[in-house]
């Protein structure tokens, strides 16, 4: 994998020998793609542990989809926040306490007595890896700043492989960790995992100043605290009710909208908001670009987890082989992604991506309990193409779209709709798996992805504004221009 990447990041100028004085400092590379990818390696290698963690605590699906989801709820609440702070303090400090914190969680998670302190432990997580991808974006937008070229379309190809990499080689890695150490190795990983960025982090990324204040004031005082908790409040009280739908707790949708309104009505009435709703509402491309990664992930992640236990339970599958069948999707989704990096092209990857995420779930409806084990690794080939191209796509659209005075806030946004159509999976899993991964909760899971590939596929076919994104390519000089 760093073979490949390197082999991309240098063909992304011809002088290759030119230093961080006139050129991309390489040096950032390390810290920039381990930060990245603690989020994307925790959210993928515990598919294949939640087997044997729910043998291991007497826990169903619909218990153990909590893992999943105190994940993804601390991350899509953490990852604007994050974002925020680093737009206001930079990077440094705050990807160095991620890293600690994923530390932390890992000593927890490993040494877990119950599946309570299980699911603290992951929350925990989800906070700690908050940092790596918004302080990769500030990095990437601070080293076009400040060599005055282009945005370098190879740097932000090889974040975006890194991060599809340790996403789909984590079933896989985690596999291989069950065999070996059991389900609890999966969390142990996070220690030398959070030791790396630590030292990456304190070695490589420079002490760089946030965004520059004209009015004295300390940065903290530009913190939005209410909105923050408004926002917070909003995305628990969404959470609880898409995990237990059946229950009727229709309160909690009602809490979701009040939530969401009153953080609406504070956004629009401070002067230095969390997330400014007002540049939101005036860029409707970059809305849209929130909406289809919604919709992408909710397909992704059904995936990764409803796909993965129903080969364990279902197909009857170990954990080991259950990750081994995840290989070609890695395979393809690197081999798609580096040969399309390069290219603008960000509407014809998206439609490409939702065609094969049509035929992907398509062909889960072919599968069942006897199906030759052939048919696993192809409908995963199928899913690498969109897999290779979808994260790509939408990380350059946000790129492009977003205001350059909250990039790391922006692209922290990305990841929180992310998360919630993570969310939105795991709470499908649990839903239709109930107490087992069988082959008739896998067909209706199948339609429901169905559902959302085919509305990513019209919201891209829709959208003009993508066609842009090719015509004007973003400079520094842009940057200066649209703040």
């Amino acid at each position: 994998m760093s073979t490949a990447l390197t082999r991309v990041v240098r063909r992304w100028r011809p002088g290759r020998d030119k230093g961080p004085e006139n050129g991309f400092d390489r040096r950032l590379l390390a810290p920039m793609m381990t930060g990245a990818a603690l989020n994307p390696v925790n959210s993928s290698i515990i598919s294949v542990s939640l087997v044997p963690i729910g043998a291991a605590f007497g826990a169903p699906p619909s218990e153990t989809a909590w893992l999943i989801s105190a994940l993804y709820l601390a991350t899509a609440i953490g990852q604007p926040v994050m974002g925020r702070l680093i737009d206001l303090f930079g990077p440094r400090r705050l990807f160095l306490t991620g890293a600690a914190l994923t530390g932390v969680a890992g000593v927890v998670g490993m040494l877990a007595p119950g599946l309570g302190v299980l699911i603290g432990a992951r929350v925990l997580l989800g906070f700690g890896t908050c940092a790596g991808y918004p302080a990769a974006m500030y990095l990437i937008r601070s080293e076009a700043r400040r060599t005055g070229e282009k945005s370098p379309a190879a740097v932000l190809t090889a974040l975006a492989v890194t991060t599809q990499t340790i996403a789909v080689v984590g079933p896989s890695l985690g596999g291989l960790l069950v065999g070996v150490g059991g389900w609890r190795a999966t969390l142990a990983v996070n220690i030398p995992l959070a030791l790396l960025g630590l030292y990456l982090g304190a070695r490589r990324i420079p002490a760089l100043p946030g965004t520059a204040r004209t009015d004295g004031r300390h940065p903290l005082r530009s913190l939005d605290l209410p909105g923050m908790g408004l926002f917070a409040v909003a995305l628990l009280c969404l959470l609880l009710f898409l995990m237990d739908i059946g229950s009727g707790a229709w309160y909690l949708l009602v809490l979701t909208v009040a939530a969401g309104a009153g953080f609406t009505w504070r956004e629009l009435r401070t002067e230095e908001p969390f997330i400014d709703v007002r540049v939101l509402g005036g860029n409707l491309p970059l809305v849209a670009t929130y909406g289809r990664a919604l919709l992408c992930y909710v397909v992704t992640y059904a995936f990764l987890y409803g796909f993965t236990q129903w080969t364990e339970q279902g197909r009857g599958l170990s954990a080991s082989q259950a990750g081994l069948v995840q290989l070609p999707l890695f395979a393809t989704a690197i081999v798609v992604s580096t040969l399309t990096g390069r290219r603008q092209a960000v509407r014809g990857k998206l439609l490409v991506g939702a065609v094969g995420q049509v035929a992907a779930c398509a062909l889960l409806l072919l599968l069942g309990d006897g199906s030759p084990v052939w048919m696993l690794p192809a409908v995963m080939i199928v899913l690498g193409v969109p897999q290779g191209l979808n994260s790509l796509a939408l990380q350059n659209a946000v790129y492009h779209q977003a205001d350059a005075e909250r990039i790391g806030s922006s692209a922290g946004l990305l990841r929180t709709f992310g998360y919630l159509g993570a969310i939105t999976a795991s709470a499908a899993n649990g839903a239709f798996f109930g107490q087992r991964a069988d082959t008739g909760g896998l067909h209706h899971l199948a339609w429901f992805m169905l559902a959302a590939s085919v509305l990513f596929l019209v919201l891209t076919v829709i959208d003009r504004s993508l066609r842009h994104l090719s015509e004007n390519p973003h400079t520094p000089e842009n940057d200066e221009e649209d703040s």
